[in-house]
């Protein structure tokens, strides 16, 4: 699952990447148009998931701004990651 969440966290950069290059160099026709439309359907969604991140998380576990970071970045690739580290931290507390 690590290496499904790290490829996951690759190809979503890659997007943000494409998008935001589109923003100050914007191709020609229609494709640039979806792009720009892309980026806002993208920043409206992983602002989404870091509501249902704080929402979530907040009584599980120590929250920062990178964490916050992440989510908006990675979206349900870094909800993923955090959920695995919550399942991991009550399997601990349940052994102790």
């Amino acid at each position: 699952m690590k290496m499904v969440i790290l490829i996951g966290k690759g190809i979503t950069l890659f997007a943000w990447a494409v998008m935001l290059y589109n923003l100050f160099v914007p191709a020609e026709g229609n494709i640039g148009m979806l792009l720009t439309l892309l980026l806002g359907i993208t920043l409206v969604m992983h602002s989404l998931q870091t509501l249902i991140f704080r929402t979530l998380f907040k009584p599980l576990m120590t929250i920062g701004y990178g964490d916050y970071l992440s989510v908006m970045l990675f979206g349900v690739f870094s909800l993923l990651e955090y959920r695995q580290r919550v399942m991991q931290q009550g399997v601990t507390d349940n052994q102790a």
